[in-house]
């Protein structure tokens, strides 16, 4: 027999609708209609049509900051993704000491972001920071605010120390939900530490790795403050993403028009990317089912 639905659940989620509309979906937008003008003032405008999107497409500035974006967040994916596996593997799944083990490991994600950048700027001095020092006392001639290479290298550090905890800790939460029962076949049937990884433990990580990839993808496509206050953006503009180099155009330059356009292109970069990597997991979890 079918029961009658209830939709009552609805207006405790419209509240939750209403507060995106107003802070998501109405800012979008202005930020839309701004992209189509040209503006002078605040009362002088002039619809311009797509000439700002046009113009910013080949913009090689905005060509070379999203080559740097996408290598960046390439490399941080690559690098934060297997560590954070590694890491939670590496956790004790009961005891006493798990729960410290969990709260240490959480710290980086507490720290404000503009606070890392400022401790990485510290920390890898050359002159009288401890990472700097260190390298320089290897006999390598270590300088991240001359040399694009050693800045990149700090970036990179900087990120991974800041943000493989996240992983670490959906990582550990996925493979604290394996039952035991799991384990104890795979030893039965004589699998080693790489087989039952393999077979047993990522098949049921997909969910939490799929979420931990996508929250990566996005803030690291987003990522503004910790280059900002380590780098400036520098050398030259070898560490100038999208996001830095959005914010000089929108409020250095004061070009709303432009700027807009090319938030709505920075926008559907990141909500494309996030769709690739989604419906690429889906189709292959369901070739494999």
């Amino acid at each position: 027999m079918n029961r009658p639905q209830n939709n009552r659940a609805w207006l405790g989620v419209l509240p939750v609708l209403l507060i995106v509309a107003f802070s998501a979906v109405i800012p979008l937008m202005t930020v839309v209609n701004y992209s189509v003008q040209d503006i002078f003032d605040v009362n002088t405008r002039l619809f311009v049509g797509f000439d700002w999107y046009r113009e910013t497409l080949r913009d090689p500035r905005f060509l070379d900051a999203l080559l740097r974006q996408l290598g960046f967040s390439a490399l941080v994916l690559a690098i934060e993704l297997p560590l954070g596996i590694l890491v939670a593997r590496a956790i004790p799944r009961e005891g006493r000491w798990v729960g410290l083990i969990l709260v240490l490991l959480a710290i980086p994600l507490l720290i404000p972001w503009n606070v890392v950048g400022t401790i990485w700027q510290l920390f890898a001095r050359p002159d009288i920071g401890l990472f700097g020092q260190l390298v320089n006392g290897l006999g390598i001639e270590f300088n991240y605010t001359a040399e694009p290479l050693h800045a990149w290298v700090t970036l990179i550090m900087m990120d991974v120390w800041h943000w493989t905890s996240l992983v670490a800790l959906l990582a550990f939460s996925g493979l604290t939900a394996i039952p035991a029962a799991c384990y104890q076949a795979a030893v039965m049937d004589g699998a080693g530490s790489w087989q039952v990884f393999r077979h047993v433990e990522l098949p049921r990580l997909t969910a939490v790795l799929v979420i931990a990839v996508l929250l990566r993808l996005m803030d690291s496509f987003m990522i503004y403050t910790e280059p900002f206050v380590l780098t400036g953006g520098g050398p030259g503009n070898s560490t100038t993403f999208l996001s830095q180099y959005l914010t000089s155009m929108a409020v250095g330059q004061f070009d709303l028009g432009p700027a807009a356009a090319f938030s709505v292109l920075y926008f559907l970069a990141v909500l494309l990317l996030c769709w690739l990597f989604y419906t690429s997991v889906i189709a292959s979890d369901g070739e494999r089912g």
